[in-house]
C-alpha cells in the first residue's frame, strides 16, 4: 500500500480498537453491579478519601481506605481498625475512576486518577488536577478504566509518518531497501586487547557468538535492524550492547518497550553499568528500586523545580483564601467587562456597585493566581528540560515516548525491546522520533494483544517488527542462536519446532535440575496424558465463554503440593494455562502465598524453576480453539527452566499436527505418561 492507504488503514484500525476497549469497559460497568466489577477485581466498593498532600511532579495524593461493613447483620455498627481490600486487578499504574454514590462512574464530574500505590488495606491516587471533594467523603467507588490517551498517541504517530521524507517511508513500506555501513565491521572477542581495525571490544565479554554477530551489524544498520531473540536468549543483553557501543560514538538514545516491566528491565541493566539513564513516566508505573532514575525523582534537585515548587504552593494557599463571588451576581459577564466597570464606578443590568467591586478583587485574585501557576509551570519545564538534556538514553514506554515531555527532543538512535509484543502503530511512536532503529523480540510467540476482532483480523496483531521481516528478510535479521534458560530436554522440541533445530542450550543450563530432588522429581519434561477420561472432560460455564478442566485443576493441585512437599519455594513455581476461567478454578483449589498462577498470554516473558501447563482441552471432537495458534504453546513450554509438566487430553491435542509431535517427542525422550496417578523418577 502507499503512504496515504497505509496511514488510513491503520488509522481506522486504531480507532476501531479504541472503541472496543472503551465498549468493553463501559458494557461492563452497565451490565455488572458494583459489586459484581468488585467480585471480578474490578472495583473497590465502600472507600473513604483522605488527602496526602502533593506527591513526585506536583500530583495530589488520596488515600483510600476501605469502610467496615459493620458487625451486626443490619450492618448499621462500623468495626473498629481498616478492612482488608479483597483480591484485584487493579494495580499500581493503573489508570482508575472515582464515583460518589448516586451517580455512575461515566457521569460527568468523576474524576480519573493513576494508581500510586496498593498496599492490602488501602489504595492511594494520583490526580493531575487537586479533585473534587467528595473524594474525600466515604462510601466511594473505584473502577478500574481506559487511558486513551495512548490511541491518541498513535494516531499523532500516523500523522507524523505523513511527514517523513520520502525515502525512508519507502524503506519502513518495503519499496527500498534499507542501507548499511559499508565498514565490514568485524567481531573482536572482547578481551580488552583493543579495537584495532575492523574490529569491536565489547563492553560484555561474555556475549556469545550470535549475540555479537547482532551488535556489530546493527551498528552498520543506517536504517534500522532486528534482533530475532527465541525464548532465553539474551535480547536485553545485547540490546544493552547495543545502546551502549553508539554511545560510545556520541550517539543520543531512546530505549522503549510496550510494557513497563521491559522499561525497568532496560533502566536497570543501563544504570548498573553506569549509563547515564532517565526513566520517563509516573512514578507509581516504576518499581521502587528504580524510582530514583525517574524524571520526576532527579528533577527535584534541580533549582528552577523548588522554585516552582514555592509557587505552587503560594498559589494554592491564596486560592484556599479567595472567596468566590456568588454566581448570581456575575450574570455572564467577563473578566474584562467586570474590571472595567469597577474602574468607571458603573453599575449594569442591576448589579449593585458593591457586588462589581468584591467581583474586581476576586479577578485580580485569580489573575495573580494564574500568573503564579503559569509561572510555576514554565520553571518546572525548564527543570526537566536540563534533566532530559543531561542523560545519555532516555527510557520510557512506547506510549510515554509521544508525550508533552519528550516533544521536540530528537534521538539518534532508538532502542526498542518487546518489540513483538507492540501492535505498528504503538511501535510507530518511538520509531518516529529517532533516525534509526533496532527492534528486538520474537514474532515465534505471542503477538499483540488486539480485542477488536476486525482490527485483528486486518493486520493490527501484527507487529512492525513481523512486517519488516517479511519484507526485507534475514539481511535486516540476527536470530540469537543460545539460550540460557532451559534444560536441553525442555528446550529440544521448541528448538526444533520453532526455530529449525537452531536453539541450543548453554553448557551452564543444558543438564540444569531439581537437585537435591531430582530422583524423585524425575527427569525434567513431562507429558502427562489424562486419556480423556470423564473426569476431564472439559467444560463451560454459564455465561462464559472461557473453557476449564475439573479433573486437570485438582491433578495440578496434587502435582503442585509434591513439589512443594521435595522442598521448591512457593516463588519457584508457576501453573499456568491457555484459558482463564481455568486459571480461577485452580486458583481457588490452590491458596499458596508466593505460587503464581496466570494464563500463558500473561506469563510471556517470564521464567520459572517449575512450570506446570494445563491444556483444558479434553471433548470427542478433537477440538482444540485458540489452542491452534501455536505461538501460544510456544510460551507455555518455554517458561521452564528445570522441570516442566504438560497436563492434556492427547486424543483431543492431536487433532492438530504440532501437539501430535509434541506428544510423539515426549514418548520418544521418555518423558510420556499416561494415567492420573503420577508416578515420580
Amino acid at each position: 500500500m502507499d503512504e496515504n492507504e497505509y496511514v488510513r488503514h491503520f488509522t481506522e484500525l486504531v480507532e476501531l480498537e479504541r472503541e472496543e476497549e472503551m465498549r468493553l469497559h463501559e458494557e461492563e460497568m452497565q451490565r455488572l453491579s458494583g459489586r459484581e466489577r468488585e467480585e471480578k477485581g474490578r472495583a473497590f466498593l465502600r472507600m473513604r478519601g483522605k488527602s496526602q498532600g502533593l506527591g513526585l511532579g506536583g500530583k495530589h495524593l488520596v488515600k483510600f481506605r476501605k469502610q467496615n461493613a459493620g458487625g451486626g447483620p443490619t450492618h448499621t455498627q462500623a468495626l473498629p481498625g481498616p478492612a482488608a481490600l479483597p483480591e484485584s486487578e487493579i494495580e499500581v499504574g493503573d489508570l482508575v475512576l472515582v464515583s460518589r454514590p448516586g451517580t455512575k462512574p461515566w457521569d460527568e464530574g468523576n474524576p480519573t486518577g493513576t494508581v500510586a500505590e496498593k498496599t492490602a488495606y488501602s489504595v492511594t491516587v494520583a490526580f493531575d488536577d487537586f479533585p473534587p471533594g467528595f473524594v474525600f467523603r466515604k462510601d466511594l467507588r473505584i473502577d478500574l478504566f481506559v487511558n486513551d490517551i495512548t490511541f491518541q498517541r498513535m494516531l499523532e504517530a500516523l500523522k507524523r509518518f505523513k511527514r517523513l521524507p520520502k525515502r525512508r517511508k519507502e524503506k519502513l513500506l518495503g519499496k527500498a531497501t534499507p542501507d548499511f555501513e559499508e565498514v565490514g565491521v568485524g567481531v573482536g572477542g572482547g578481551d580488552g586487547e583493543g579495537k584495532g581495525e575492523g574490529k569491536l571490544e565489547f563492553l560484555n565479554p561474555r556475549l556469545n557468538k550470535s549475540q555479537q554477530e547482532a551488535v556489530s551489524k546493527c551498528l552498520a544498520a543506517r536504517d534500522f535492524f532486528l534482533i530475532h531473540g527465541p525464548p532465553g536468549t539474551g535480547k536485553t543483553i545485547t540490546c544493552v550492547e547495543v545502546v551502549v557501543q553508539l554511545l560510545d560514538r556520541g550517539y543520543k538514545g531512546l530505549a522503549a518497550a510496550d510494557s513497563n516491566v521491559a522499561v525497568d528491565n532496560l533502566v536497570e541493566r543501563l544504570d548498573k553499568i553506569g549509563v547515564r539513564v532517565v526513566r520517563v513516566g509516573h512514578p507509581a508505573r516504576v518499581i521502587p528500586s528504580l524510582r530514583r532514575r525517574t524524571l520526576d525523582y532527579l528533577v527535584q534537585d534541580e533549582p528552577e523545580y523548588q522554585q516552582s515548587q514555592e509557587l505552587r504552593k503560594r498559589a494554592f494557599e491564596l486560592k484556599e483564601s479567595v472567596k468566590f463571588p456568588e454566581m448570581r451576581w456575575r450574570r455572564g459577564l467577563s473578566d474584562e467587562e467586570i474590571i472595567q466597570l469597577a474602574t468607571e464606578g458603573r453599575t449594569t443590568r442591576g448589579i449593585p456597585l458593591h457586588k462589581i467591586e468584591e467581583m474586581q478583587g476576586w479577578v485580580g485574585q485569580k489573575q495573580e493566581i494564574d500568573s503564579l501557576f503559569s509561572e510555576a509551570r514554565e520553571l518546572e519545564e525548564q527543570a526537566v528540560r536540563k534533566i532530559i538534556q543531561k542523560a545519555e538514553v532516555v527510557c520510557a514506554t512506547n506510549s510515554t515516548v509521544g508525550s508533552e515531555i519528550l516533544k521536540g527532543v530528537k534521538f539518534d538512535f532508538a532502542v526498542i525491546d518487546e518489540a513483538t509484543q507492540s501492535t505498528e502503530p504503538s511501535a510507530l511512536i518511538p520509531v518516529l522520533r529517532a533516525k534509526r532503529f533496532v527492534m528486538a523480540g520474537d514474532h515465534k510467540q505471542l503477538p499483540p494483544t488486539v480485542l477488536n476482532e476486525d482490527a485483528a483480523r486486518r493486520n493490527l496483531s501484527k507487529s512492525l517488527f513481523e512486517r519488516l521481516l517479511e519484507m526485507h528478510g534475514d539481511k535486516i535479521r540476527v536470530m540469537l542462536e543460545v539460550q540460557y534458560r532451559m534444560n536441553e530436554e525442555i528446550a529440544a522440541f521448541p528448538s526444533r519446532e520453532f526455530y529449525g533445530g537452531r536453539l541450543k542450550a548453554d553448557e551452564s543450563v543444558k543438564r540444569r535440575s531439581l537437585a537435591p530432588w531430582e530422583a524423585e522429581a524425575g527427569s525434567p519434561f513431562l507429558f502427562l496424558d489424562t486419556g480423556g477420561g470423564e473426569k476431564f472432560k472439559e467444560r463451560t460455564r454459564r455465561g462464559s465463554t472461557s473453557k476449564q478442566n475439573q479433573g486437570e485443576a485438582e491433578l495440578v493441585k496434587e502435582l503442585a503440593e509434591r513439589f512443594l512437599s521435595l522442598g521448591v519455594k512457593p516463588e519457584e513455581i508457576a501453573i499456568i494455562s491457555p484459558y482463564e476461567d481455568q486459571v480461577a478454578l485452580i486458583r481457588k483449589l490452590l491458596k499458596v502465598e508466593g505460587l503464581e498462577i496466570k494464563t500463558v498470554d500473561g506469563f510471556q516473558g517470564r521464567e520459572k524453576e517449575v512450570v506446570l501447563v494445563s491444556f483444558v482441552r479434553s471433548n470427542e471432537r478433537g477440538e482444540v480453539g485458540f489452542l491452534r495458534d501455536l505461538r501460544r504453546l510456544n510460551v507455555s513450554i518455554t517458561r521452564a527452566k528445570r522441570k516442566l509438566v504438560l497436563i492434556g487430553d492427547s486424543s483431543t491435542l492431536e487433532s492438530e499436527g504440532c501437539y501430535r509431535r509434541l506428544v510423539a517427542s515426549a514418548k520418544e525422550q521418555g518423558a510420556y505418561k499416561k494415567g492420573e496417578i503420577i508416578f515420580w523418577g
